[in-house]
Formats: C-alpha cells, structure tokens, sequence
C-alpha cells in the first residue's frame, strides 16, 4: 500500500491548486460515494493499477499483497492512495466518504469486471 499526501502547488486568496497526478496515462476518471459503514473492493487487479484520492470523508484502506501480512491505514481527505496489480484491497467509509479513482488498466466502463478477480473473505473480517 502507498499513500502520499499530494503537495499543493499553488495557494492564493482565490484558493489552493493540487496537481494529484503527474504525467499519468490513465483509462477511466470515476468519482464514488460511499455512505458510512460501506466496504468497497474485496479483490484485486492482474493488468490494472488504480490511484484513489479522497476528496472528502474518511476510509479505512486495506491492502495485501500476495503471501504478505494485510496493511491497514486510515485515509484523510486529501490522500492519495496506490493499488497496483495483484494488491488485495479493500475501502471501508468511516464517515460518508467520496472519492476519485483514476483506472489504468481495464477496471472501468465496459469493461469494469475484466481485470476483477473477488476475493472469497472479505479483508474487513479479518
């Protein structure tokens, strides 16, 4: 699991700009809610790497890769967090929560089960 805090790039009196991702290709842009309480995730990607910045809430994150301890970290609004292939992961909202995932890879549109393999216990009853 990877989480960075992205830098502000620009603040003024009209407000702040966060360039979250440089020089990213990506496939697919998705903003998500999630009501408190919700688990997202419970499987992982082989081709798809995904990127989640909270916007707003907070969110349990789980993550593991393969034969490896589970990590647990608790994600505030403005973390960026990196899953890239075979990494199990999961999103538990702690409070609502909305975020923006950029997908690439096949995870997205058409083609969002392509590159989806569920995980048979979920990682939050672990």
């Amino acid at each position: 699991m990877e989480i960075k805090r992205p830098e502000i790039a620009h603040e003024d009196e009209r407000g702040r700009i966060i360039d979250v991702m440089e020089a990213l290709e990506f496939n697919y842009a998705t903003v998500i809610t999630s009501r408190k309480g919700v688990t997202r995730g419970n499987h992982y990607h082989r081709k798809t790497t995904q990127w989640v910045y909270l916007l707003r809430g907070r969110m349990l994150a789980h993550s593991r890769m393969p034969n490896a301890t589970q990590e647990r970290a608790v994600l505030e609004q403005g973390d960026l967090l990196k899953n890239p292939p075979f990494e199990q992961h999961a999103l538990t909202a702690l409070e609502d929560s909305e975020f923006l995932v950029l997908t690439a890879g096949l995870r997205g549109g058409k083609d969002y089960e392509k590159d989806t393999y569920r995980l048979d216990k979920p990682m939050q009853d672990e």
